[in-house]
């Protein structure tokens, strides 16, 4: 068995920030940020919450699939910034869309947290568990930088995206994942609620810290490889896909991966000059941005890949 996509869905705050509006808080300009990153403009929130956002890409996906939420029997939000410890972000989204019958729970692998909860997803189809599942990706990463930081505040947006599988007979989906822990301190962030922490003191610990040429290292290295460690197991080359959908934190760790991968980076979509890394919502806001400009046709050959804190990396090649 495998889980196809039925039905895709996206949300973005409307409150735009650009890289002029940035200029003004850290000594940075447009050129500048441009050049290194691609980033142009990044979405933030003002009233809305990690929650809110999984909702209402959620609402958005079942919409879409013409599902009835009831049918949903699993929710996976992936997130590392849910407003909430406990009630976890799935049952709140499961109150919001009305999928009285689903079963929730949270993944934190940050920047790979959706490509993980998809393999997750696909995996207890494979098994036969569930039949539909809800996977979301979600993070409101403008609650986590330093905004006096220009080497971070720069990079991050806040977003979710979210997928509906639904499961039909066929080859499960190829996928693979791996951690270092040990590289784990090029990118933290901690918690603001440790123990200890005098109330009012604002503690600069608890922000994003990004040891960013040891992360750009890291991201050009990993993701090559576990793209070429997929096509290996599906017996299939690069020229048999059609998509890379990677995880979109600098188009220059894009195009860098494209180029040790030998192919053409036309076949790497991007829209991270628009919003920014939004760490788990990346790869599914552009899923569902390809999806409604109908990018995609039957039969096409896709690999998801993510990267992030941890350090984690995972991909997934699947037949839309």
């Amino acid at each position: 068995m495998i889980g196809k996509i039925c039905g895709t869905g996206s949300y973005v705050p409307p409150h735009i920030m650009d890289n002029d509006d940035l200029s003004r808080i850290v000594d940075t300009n447009d050129a500048w940020i441009r050049e290194r990153t691609g980033i142009a403009r990044r979405h933030i929130i003002e009233d809305e919450t990690t929650s809110y956002m999984a909702g209402q890409a959620a609402l958005r996906a079942v919409e879409q699939s013409g599902i009835d939420p009831k049918e949903i029997e699993l929710i996976l939000v992936a997130t590392s910034s849910s407003e909430t410890v406990f009630p976890c972000a799935a049952c709140e989204v499961q109150k919001m869309i009305g999928a009285v019958n689903a079963a929730g729970f949270d993944m934190n692998a940050a920047c790979t947290g959706f490509v993980l909860a998809f393999n997750t997803a696909q995996a207890y189809i494979s098994a036969g568990l569930y039949r539909t599942i809800l996977v979301i990706g979600a993070d409101s990463m403008s609650n986590m930088v330093d905004w006096t930081d220009r080497g971070t505040c720069i990079l991050f947006g806040d977003g979710a995206g979210a997928a509906i599988l639904q499961a039909e007979e066929g080859e499960p989906c190829i996928m693979a994942a791996h951690s270092d822990g040990i590289k784990g301190p090029a990118l933290t962030g901690l918690s603001r609620h440790r123990k200890g922490r005098e109330p009012g003191v604002e503690d600069k610990e608890s922000y994003i810290h990004m040891d960013g040429q040891g992360v750009f290292k890291f991201a050009v290295r990993k993701v090559p490889e576990i793209v070429e460690e997929v096509l290996e197991k599906a017996g299939m080359e690069i020229d048999d896909i059609d998509y890379f959908i990677l995880h979109q934190a600098n188009r220059r760790i894009i195009e860098a991966v494209a180029k040790r991968l030998h192919t053409d980076i036309s076949r790497f979509p991007m829209n991270l000059e628009e919003y920014a890394n939004t760490s788990a919502a990346t790869v599914p806001i552009l899923l569902d941005e390809m999806n409604r400009n109908n990018k995609f046709s039957k039969g096409q050959k896709l690999i998801l890949s993510g990267f992030g804190a941890g350090l984690t990396w995972a991909a997934c090649l699947f037949e839309w």
